[in-house]
């Protein structure tokens, strides 16, 4: 957003000074004298500046500027030179120079340079045109709300760019110092660029849960200050503007008051009568919004919970109890209870129990009430004085409540014989009425004997055994009235520690007698500890940290005390690495894991107690070391060579490339590309296989260097490159190409002078192909004139030699068929070339020969495969004497030295002067082995055709 229209109010600050400023003066700018000036400029400033401060202040003044935060890069923020109203002056100055070019002793004004006086924090946010005095945003998005908290504190001017803000909450200025060169025009400028809140910041409270407690007997309309308000970094309108409940639950509303502050504060308002017995919270959802377009909200888990008064009073569930006491009861032996309810909570709902004042003290005196539980317990023997019937009032008291009543109705019946006796004899450890029996005591282990007897002596007296546990009670014979407790199996501490059983007497009269007896059991070693888990299953990321926690062991032992004690130990199976604390169980591994050395371990842990003697269990434990990609893929070999024979069909397989990866999953899934010829080949990732997309040629191009990558699946993905040579081996697909005579319509001219064993001319034929594939013979295999028997041709050179001396019946045109072929396989190819050799003194009449050239005449076609050895052979030769065969020799040196000499100033001519001979129709004479000079005149191309 431009903000220049802001700054044309500001021109009014300067105008005080504007005029002074004489903007005919300004001449062509020299950038580089002004800016190597500037450092001096500035220092002459700061040493003058105490001397010539009125001046100085006669040429400040202040522009500012407004925009919104959020702008991106290279937005104007405003024109320096147009809001202090200098390029018209400027622009006069410059029609002022194009008047007068060539005045004397006129010098070129530098142009006015803008510069900020120093790099500060904010300099990042803002860039200045140095030439045009333009402003404009910089790269870095400038965030109102984290420019202005950087800002708070920091210097306001200062000579350097940095960040204010001023107390008014809206605001929020960049401040920059901005000098105007050159010295003769400086001025030093203000520049304030307010920046303005858009909203971008949602509400936000400042925890998720909040929390209001409103006591159950809080009257309609009253407010309660929910703490925790929404704050927005967004001002203005664009902060918080209003609060809402999701659900008021029809007992509840939301006012909110703002201070003087501007902060708004959200206050919960009780709406409806509340009742924490019927419903003790509520929970709904507050949401924050603001003031911008769109509003944008924020919200936070609101529960109200409603805090308890005491407004229950204890209650009775019945309002009287009866109970029948026998008149032999024993003291302490519990009567009735009785309980009140109360619905509030903590304090609010204690309840104690008394008496009244009603209930005589003889009453209260031989019936004991507990004032916390109101249990009703016989206090005192019954004598025969006491009355058959009492009434018990009951009181339930609660804090602040009136007492509620309950009657228990106690009646006597009194006993006027004696009851049955009971006489123990404890054979088992006895102590203040408790036995000891130790656990895993055998069957029929006896514990007393008891007497029962009648002290009227004229009843016939019974008992049995109340309560339950492994005990039996049975006569003992012979004897009469003799009885004896014991055991009926084993018992186990584990399970039941203390039992408590009754031997009941009664006679035939209905009276009853109990005597209460007290087992306790003594523990004893015989449980081990047990694992939670025989088998512990572990797993751990490989590469991790020294002393990594892998679990912590627990085992539990039903015993009690030491012998209940365990500590942890490792097998004996256990790897040196890992660490078992014996106490906390804590299982370590004291090393780095490597996946790729070992991925499980296996090893048995022991869990022992502390008993005599110590008993132990064994859990095994199972860890599988997990994968990471910390292996990058593996070549087989770095260097791959395929030897592929030329012509290969296209996608065809050339090489398996063999790659591994240590790692495990998708960490060891390894894709194979090749990076360079890919236009040409291709790798099936998942054979690894080797294609070509096209045929290959070897005479295009015989071997082809790649790189292969191969990356794995892992997450960052590891790489590793290989080089792969692609040797083509080569196929007989080439037939020989004849390169002289270049044409079926060449002739050369032989003179009749020719002697014997001569060479007259060549064939030479070149072979794409390589090896024996590119082997070359040469033969005869057509003849036509005079006497064309008369010339032979090597096989292996292709020199046509005149065998025997010419006659006078010879002149004329002999032509040669030459088959030019290659020793490939399976099946050797070949090409054809006419060789016309005219035989005469001189060329007299040239279009009588190119008639016969043009003559299809028919050649008799000998079937006669050239026979060459590769290996050279030796031919036994017979002679006389030895002097044929030394001149033999000499001759045949010379005629090499010759043919090497000629065949070599031959290339030569034909690469320096064969634009020559096709544009110009000239006799060449070319020196053939340094014997005779074949003249030639080529007429068309050669025509090389297969037979």
């Amino acid at each position: 957003m431009r903000g220049r229209g802001n700054a044309r109010s500001s021109r009014a600050l300067a105008a005080s000074w504007h005029p002074r400023l004489d903007m005919g003066r300004l001449h062509r700018p020299r950038s580089r004298t002004s800016h190597r000036n500037l450092p001096h400029l500035l220092l002459a400033f700061l040493f003058v500046g105490p001397f010539s401060c009125l001046a100085s202040y006669s040429r400040a003044t202040e522009l500012l500027y407004s925009l919104n935060e959020g702008l991106p890069a290279g937005v104007l923020i405003g024109s320096l030179a147009e809001d202090l109203r200098l390029l018209p002056r400027a622009a006069g100055r410059q029609d002022q120079q194009s008047r007068a070019p060539d005045s004397a002793g006129a010098e070129g004004s530098p142009a006015l340079s803008f510069s900020l006086a120093s790099r500060g924090l904010s300099g990042q946010y803002v860039t200045l045109d140095n030439r045009s005095g333009e402003l404009h945003t910089s790269a870095r998005e400038i965030d109102r709300e984290a420019l202005c908290l950087e800002g708070r504190g920091g210097a306001a001017w200062g000579g350097s760019i940095s960040v204010s803000s001023s107390p008014s909450s809206d605001s929020c200025l960049l401040l920059l110092d901005v000098l105007v060169l050159p010295q003769e025009y400086f001025r030093f400028v203000k520049v304030k660029i307010a920046i303005r809140d858009v909203n971008d910041n949602a509400p936000q409270f400042p925890v998720s849960q909040i929390s209001v407690w409103v006591p159950e007997n809080a009257p309609v309309n009253t407010r309660l200050a929910i703490e925790h308000p929404a704050v927005d970094p967004d001002v203005g309108i664009n902060g918080v503007q209003t609060y809402r409940l999701l659900d008021y639950h029809g007992m509840f509303t939301l006012d909110v008051e703002e201070n003087e502050n501007g902060e708004r504060t959200p206050y919960l308002i009780v709406m409806g009568a509340l009742d924490r017995e019927v419903q003790d919270q509520y929970v709904s959802i507050i949401i924050a919004e603001d003031g911008g377009s769109p509003p944008l909200l924020g919200s936070a888990t609101l529960t109200i919970g409603i805090s308890d008064i005491n407004d229950n009073c204890p209650l009775f569930i019945d309002s009287q109890v009866n109970v029948t006491v026998y008149g032999n009861v024993t003291v302490g032996t519990p009567i009735a209870a009785v309980r009140a309810v109360d619905r509030d909570l903590g304090t609010n709902a204690q309840i104690v129990y008394s008496y009244s004042q009603k209930v005589p003290q003889a009453s209260k005196d031989l019936f004991h009430l507990d004032e916390n539980t109101g249990v009703i317990t016989l206090f005192r023997k019954i004598g025969g004085s006491v009355l058959q019937t009492h009434k018990l009032t009951i009181l339930a008291n609660g804090p602040g409540c009136i007492p509620a009543v309950i009657t228990a109705l106690v009646s006597i019946i009194k006993v006027i014989f004696r009851p049955p006796e009971i006489v123990p004899r404890y054979i088992a450890n006895e102590i203040d009425g408790v036995v000891y029996l130790k656990e895993l005591e055998p069957v029929n282990t006896p514990i007393a004997f008891f007497t029962i007897r009648d002290p009227e002596g004229k009843y016939q007296v019974n008992c049995y055994l109340d309560g339950e546990g492994p005990f039996r009670l049975s006569p003992y014979k012979p004897y009469s009235n003799e009885y004896l407790l014991e055991t009926t199996r084993p018992m186990d501490y584990e399970l039941q520690q203390f039992y408590e059983i009754a031997v009941v007497a009664w006679n035939s009269e209905g009276f009853h007698v109990k005597r209460v007896i007290k087992v306790q059991l003594l523990d004893d070693n015989d449980n081990a500890p047990i694992f939670l888990q025989p088998l512990i299953e572990l797993t751990i990321e490989e590469n991790n940290t020294p002393n990594a926690f892998l679990t912590k062991l627990y085992a539990t032992d039903a015993d009690s005390g030491e012998r209940g004690q365990v500590s942890y130990f490792l097998g004996p199976d256990a790897p040196s690495y890992f660490s078992l604390d014996n106490d906390t169980g804590i299982l370590t591994v004291l090393t780095q894991l490597d996946r790729e050395e070992k991925e499980k371990y296996r090893y048995t842990v022991r869990a022992v107690d502390c008993g005599k003697p110590p008993r132990e269990s064994v859990a095994t434990v199972a860890l599988t070391v997990l994968d990471k990609n910390d292996n990058s893929p593996r070549f087989i070999n770095k260097d791959f060579s395929f030897f592929v024979p030329e012509n290969f069909p296209g996608y065809g397989e050339i090489g398996m490339i063999s790659v591994t990866d240590a790692d495990a999953g998708r960490n060891g899934w390894v894709a194979l590309s090749v990076v360079n010829q890919s236009d040409i080949f291709v790798i099936d990732t998942g054979k690894g296989m080797l294609r070509a997309k096209v045929s290959l040629d070897r005479e295009q191009q015989s071997s082809y260097t790649l790189w292969v990558e191969a990356v794995d699946g892992g997450e960052p993905a590891l790489s590793s490159t290989a080089k792969i040579t692609i040797l083509l081996l080569d196929i007989n697909d080439n037939p020989p190409l004849v390169l002289f005579p270049q044409s079926n319509m060449s002739y050369l001219l032989v003179l009749p002078s020719t002697l014997p064993g001569s060479p007259v001319t060549e064939v030479y034929a070149v072979d794409k192909d390589t090896g024996m594939n590119a082997v070359i013979a040469y033969s005869i295999i057509g003849r036509r004139g005079p006497r064309p028997e008369s010339f032979s041709i090597d096989p292996k050179t292709g020199n046509i030699t005149l065998e025997e001396a010419l006659l006078q019946t010879d002149y004329g045109l002999h032509r040669l068929l030459v088959k030019v072929s290659d020793h490939g396989y399976p099946e050797p190819l070949h090409s054809t070339v006419m060789v016309n050799l005219f035989v005469n003194d001189t060329v007299s009449n040239e279009s009588y020969i190119e008639s016969l050239l043009r003559k299809e005449s028919e050649i008799n076609i000998e079937e006669k495969e050239p026979q060459i050895s590769i290996e050279p052979t030796h031919r036994k030769v017979e002679s006389v004497s030895c002097m044929p065969t030394l001149v033999a020799l000499s001759v045949i040196s010379l005629g090499s030295i010759t043919l090497v000499t000629g065949m070599g100033i031959y290339i030569c001519l034909r690469k320096g002067k064969k634009h020559h001979r096709e544009n110009e129709n000239l006799e060449v004479e070319i020196p053939l082995k340094g014997k005779m000079d074949l003249h030639m005149r080529e007429r068309k191309p050669m025509d090389i055709s297969n037979i």
